[in-house]
């Protein structure tokens, strides 16, 4: 006698089904449609709609899990931001990484004011609840004022050569900016690129800079790390 797959209350699919949908969703650049495709191939007849669903409904809620196992980022953040233009309006990008790229935080904001770096930097002392040893930024005279503001006892160092970082870290939102034919709103920008962020770094790590050995170390630990905060009792 088998016993019935397990479910997310209130969803009649598997839920290995549904984490298997956010996961293809969040690490490779697939429209819903596509993973509508691909799992019609499994024999597993669901909507794009439905997909898209899963997508806004378990998104979140893997990105927060994951956010509260990732190991305490390194001493050095680097801060940039990026243009975003959503239905003819400008927008910006605020991101954060640690000197190893890791994703700390991103903001969507309709400024790169003072006031808007000073809203971000809280933003993300108020998510990570430790302060780093050194920033490192780009010519923006907003991060200065922010800084000495807020992280007044921590080294400045702004630098337009010295952010690749950070720089590098917007690669993947374009190619998903450019997939999904530019974000819909603010809030959409927002809802997605935080689970983005987390997702696909969670299942990225930078495989240039290890070994092929400790390459597949990493990647057995990030699927381990996903299977058990996916689980059905964290989720329902």
């Amino acid at each position: 006698m088998t016993s019935e797959p397990a479910t997310y209350l209130g969803y009649r699919f598997p839920a290995e089904i549904i984490r298997h949908a956010v996961w293809l969703y969040h690490l490779f650049s697939l429209s819903y449609r596509d993973i509508e495709l691909i799992l019609a191939r499994r024999d597993i007849t669901v909507t794009h709609e439905s997909i898209r669903q899963w997508c806004l409904k378990f998104g979140g809620e893997f990105a927060r899990k994951l956010r509260r196992r990732r190991p305490q980022p390194d001493a050095t953040w680097h801060l940039d931001e990026v243009f975003l233009k959503i239905k003819g309006e400008l927008y910006y990008l605020w991101r954060a990484v640690d000197q190893h790229g890791v994703v700390l935080d991103i903001l969507v904001q309709d400024r790169r004011s003072a006031t808007a770096a000073k809203r971000f930097f809280k933003r993300l002392l108020a998510g990570l609840k430790y302060k780093p040893m050194r920033l490192v930024t780009d010519g923006l005279r907003s991060y200065g004022v922010a800084h000495r503001d807020i992280l007044p006892e921590v080294k400045h160092r702004s630098s337009r050569y010295l952010n690749n970082r950070a720089e590098n870290s917007h690669r993947p939102t374009r190619r998903r900016e450019r997939q999904m034919q530019r974000f819909k709103s603010p809030e959409q920008a927002q809802r997605f690129l935080s689970s983005h962020a987390m997702i696909y770094g969670h299942f990225r790590p930078r495989r240039h800079l290890m070994t092929a050995a400790r390459y597949r170390r990493a990647r057995a630990e990030a699927f381990r790390i996903w299977r058990q905060e996916t689980c059905v009792h964290m989720a329902a």
